[in-house]
């Protein structure tokens, strides 16, 4: 079997398990959600935190809700890390500094989970499971909840509530995340990955020295990675390395898990507002983009022009041989399609294309299918703005789902969309015109500038992967960066459940023979050319500059 069939074969079985976990996974999101019963262990839990679940909130007070939660969470694991050097289980290294720290906490908090350390030779025990991976389950369940309220939004009409953020916080943790990743993290055992506490083995010599790993529980914290779209690795090589992702199985099922939750919500999405032929026609939006990217990142891998990579049958620098260039290419899409970030392979060594693919993936904001929520929302705010564009098309008032798309409604929606470009375009200039930033490339020219360029796409889309050449363990970036994360996951997460409740609160509109209908192909069409070409004038000189560049001269 050739490298492009088998790499064509595993993208059709990966589209048939997440079509058969669509419909059941989605209805369920869509109950859990809606229910107004409470499971014993989550009385406990608003017990414990003196929340009343039944008490419903107007946007100002779920945004509150989101932040206190996210402030006290930040600050936690900031402390975890500085006082490593005190704790048990350690592994003997020492306390995290305060930039790094810093850096990690909001990273992990905004799930981003980007990393500036190498995860082996920094953190131990206590800090990996108490504090990093619990972060994976509850910033992936603050996700849920944001895209929850704006579906609410939609839904709910004359009235300011979109329900509860500690009940949506609780349920998405113990009802969803936790019952998915524990039986991810089975299945991985059973193929290999490793599941311990172990400490630092001697294991050879290496290049005169000698070569030490330790153990961890890594196959519960792969899953959570993976299913709630975090994608920090318990060791530097991430999915790329064996006891994170040893098989071609394993590597296939951990692509499953990063997409099947931000896919399975638009069935949600339809469920909660009634008609689930709009969430087919959100969920026909996004495979379309994530299958035409697939295709895309397979032939400039496969078909790149030079004889060595001819000779080759693709680009298989900085790529596992277990896995080959289609998975890879599948893996790296999917990540930087969502806010995973997880790599199994490297991106720097992409070709200049392939690796342009990955950034503008990010640059569409990560809404094909996104990340745990994030995707669902931003598609949807995407799905407005395409709407409000329609609308000037014909001379009509703007209508989605029933609800008049006003003044207020696209001044919220513009400035969703115009946040993380912000972001990443100032701090990537900055970051090029100051004198000591640059040092940290390990490249020069058009590859040098997509290092960093890639840095900010991540930090602001909450990705989290990087491009590898970069050096990004300096004052600078690990503040930067920071700074990146905090503003580009909260700032349009305001303007998120602002838009939800100013659409919560109006009447419905009635359905006449002039409403545009968004559940039909034309409207899937309109919404897929919206995001590319806002996407594209938002970013076009920045990639010429970079990846286009290097792609075009190779």
């Amino acid at each position: 079997m050739g490298p492009v069939l088998a790499g064509v074969l595993q993208l059709l079985a990966l589209i048939g398990a997440l079509a058969l976990a669509y419909i059941p996974l989605g209805n369920y999101m869509a109950r859990v959600y809606s229910s107004t019963r409470h499971l014993r262990v989550e009385k406990w839990i608003y017990k414990g935190i003196g929340a009343n679940p039944d008490t419903e909130m107007t946007w100002p007070a779920y945004l509150r809700g989101v932040l206190a939660f996210s402030a006290v969470s930040v600050l936690f694991l900031y402390l975890l890390q500085r006082l490593q050097g005190i704790l048990p289980g350690s592994l003997g290294f020492s306390s995290v500094n305060p930039a790094q720290s810093f850096n990690t906490a909001v990273s992990f908090v905004t799930n981003t989970n980007w990393q500036s350390y190498y995860g082996e030779q920094t953190m131990g025990h206590v800090v990996q499971t108490a504090g990093l991976a619990v972060q994976n389950f509850v910033s992936a369940a603050v996700g849920i909840a944001v895209a929850v309220a704006l579906v609410r939004g939609f839904a709910r009409s004359r009235t300011g509530e979109l329900g509860n953020f500690w009940a949506d916080l609780v349920r998405g943790v113990i009802r969803i995340l936790v019952p998915g990743a524990a039986i991810a993290a089975i299945v991985l055992v059973a193929f290999g990955v490793i599941q311990n506490f172990s400490g630092i083995h001697e294991v050879g010599q290496f290049m005169g020295g000698h070569q030490q790993w330790n153990g961890g529980a890594v196959a519960s914290q792969e899953a959570i990675k993976e299913f709630g779209t975090n994608g920090g690795g318990y060791f530097n090589a991430n999915s790329a390395h064996p006891f994170e992702n040893p098989t071609p199985f394993t590597n296939l099922f951990e692509i499953f898990l990063l997409l099947v939750i931000p896919f399975s919500l638009t069935r949600t999405f339809g469920v909660m507002v009634g008609s689930v032929k709009q969430g087919y026609a959100i969920l026909a939006t996004m495979a379309t983009i994530w299958v035409g990217f697939v295709a895309l990142m397979m032939w400039t891998e496969f078909a790149h022009h030079g004889s060595a990579l001819q000779a080759a049958g693709g680009s298989y620098e900085g790529k596992e041989t277990r896995f080959g260039v289609g998975a890879s290419s599948i893996f790296a899409v999917s990540t930087t399609l969502t806010s995973t970030g997880a790599v199994d392979s490297f991106h720097s060594s992409f070709t200049g294309l392939g690796g342009g693919i990955t950034i503008l993936g990010m640059q569409l904001g990560e809404i094909a299918p996104g990340g745990t929520g994030s995707g669902l929302y931003g598609m949807l705010i995407m799905a407005v703005i395409a709407v409000f564009i329609a609308g000037l098309m014909v001379g009509r008032t703007p209508e989605y789902l029933g609800k008049k798309i006003g003044t207020r409604e696209m001044k919220l929606a513009a400035c969703y969309i115009l946040i993380t470009p912000a972001l990443v375009l100032i701090f990537a200039a900055i970051s090029m015109a100051l004198p000591t930033p640059p040092h940290s490339m390990l490249n020069s020219g058009a590859h040098g500038f997509s290092e960093v360029l890639y840095a900010f796409t991540s930090a602001a889309n909450n990705n989290g992967s990087a491009f590898a050449g970069l050096n990004a363990n300096t004052d600078w970036f690990n503040t930067m960066t920071g700074l990146a994360m905090l503003l580009g996951r909260f700032l349009p997460m305001v303007f998120v459940l602002a838009l939800a409740g100013s659409l919560a609160d109006q009447r419905p509109v009635p359905e006449t023979a002039g409403t545009l209908r968004t559940h039909k192909p034309l409207f899937v069409g309109l919404l897929v050319g919206a995001i590319l070409i806002i996407t594209g004038l938002t970013y076009f000189p920045a990639l010429a500059l970079g990846p286009l560049a290097e792609g075009l001269a190779s």
